[in-house]
This record gives C-alpha cells, sequence and structure tokens, in this order.
C-alpha cells in the first residue's frame, strides 16, 4: 500500500543461516526526505542486531551519485563489526558494462572483487554476483539475488538474496560481504509502485 502512496518506507532486512534460521535483524536508518527523494543514492545507516538484541554489525552509505558517467562519486560503504570498529569497505570499481566493487579489509587494502552480470534486471530468473579473487581469475563464492516470482517482484520491494563464501574466510569480510549485499540491493533491486 505504501508504494502505491508513492512513500518509501525503512528497509528491515531478516538474515538467515542456512538452514533458513533468523540468526540477524536488520533495520536501515535514515529520514523520509533522503528514502523519498533520493531513494537508491540515499545515505543510510543499517543497524544489524543478534537475536537477543545486541547490534553486532553497522554498514553506512554517504549520499553517492549511481551513474557509469559519473566516476568520482562512486558507491562506497563502511562496515563496523563490532559497531565502532572498522571491520572494511565495499568500493564500486568504474566499469562502462558490468557492475564491479572491491571488497577491501579495515585498512583500505584490496582482498577480494566482486562482478555481476551485464543485464540485472533478473526478469523470471536468478541474478549472480560473483565473489571474485583480486585477479578476477577465480570465483570463490557468489552473492545471488533469487527470483521470487512475477508478483513479489513488481508489486512490492520483498526480495531474497544468498550469500556463498568460504568457510574459512575472515569473519570481518563475512560481515563486509553482508554491506556488499545491502549494496547490490540498494542499486541494482530496489523499487516500488511509484516507479512504474
Amino acid at each position: 500500500l505504501l508504494g502505491i502512496l508513492g512513500t518509501e518506507t525503512s528497509s528491515k532486512y531478516e538474515i538467515k543461516n542456512h538452514l533458513g534460521q533468523r540468526v540477524y535483524f536488520a533495520v536501515e536508518e535514515n529520514d523520509c526526505f533522503d528514502r523519498n527523494l533520493c531513494s537508491p543514492v540515499r545515505a543510510f545507516t543499517i543497524r544489524i542486531v543478534d537475536n537477543i538484541g545486541r547490534e553486532v554489525i553497522t554498514v553506512s552509505r554517504p549520499l553517492r551519485c549511481n551513474s557509469c558517467w559519473f566516476p568520482c562519486f562512486l558507491q562506497e560503504l563502511e562496515v563496523q563489526s563490532p559497531p565502532g570498529t572498522i571491520a572494511g569497505y565495499v568500493v564500486q570499481n568504474w566499469d562502462p558494462f558490468l557492475p564491479k566493487f572491491t571488497i577491501q579489509n579495515e585498512s583500505k587494502e584490496d582482498v577480494l572483487k566482486i562482478i555481476g552480470p551485464c543485464a540485472t534486471c533478473g526478469c523470471f530468473e536468478d541474478v549472480e554476483f560473483e565473489v571474485k579473487t583480486l585477479n578476477e581469475m577465480s570465483t570463490i563464492g557468489k552473492i545471488s539475488k533469487y527470483w521470487s516470482g512475477f508478483v513479489n517482484n513488481i508489486f512490492t520491494n520483498t526480495a531474497n538474496f544468498g550469500i556463498q563464501v568460504p568457510v574459512d574466510l575472515d569473519v570481518r569480510i563475512k560481515a563486509v560481504m553482508i554491506g556488499a549485499c545491502f549494496l547490490i540491493d540498494l542499486m541494482f533491486f530496489e523499487h516500488s509502485l511509484d516507479a512504474l
């Protein structure tokens, strides 16, 4: 109903493990002005809490441009885990054809790459962003946006994502991968009826 009225509400997320059990709950913080005027390029803070309500991860993004024609203001977000301690960054890389990102550690050293497909519309199929080594030669994981059906994809902001990374990946980088998933959702998949 809120999409029909042309307003955007704060996003809420459930983060589940591979068994489908909720391990975290996340809420986006920003103001009504940002949500409605700046929608997909808005500044935000996402607070991720565990099942007992303790904040475990904070994801922050400043207001940024969302166009490949303005490479000086590409997307970047900071992930803190625990809050107050930088775990790393997700930085968009300029590319005229593919969505590309670099995962960086707390010292801003490059750790991994994320490369998406040329078309991210996801009509009737899953969309996969590959997690790669720095030289982009080996794929070690993926972030997938799962097709959830015509009604969900057109008339709601409901989306299902999956993150697959090596089990032995540094826990701080795993937290940064969660931040990357939020950024990918906001940049490529967030929509509502007022955009139709």
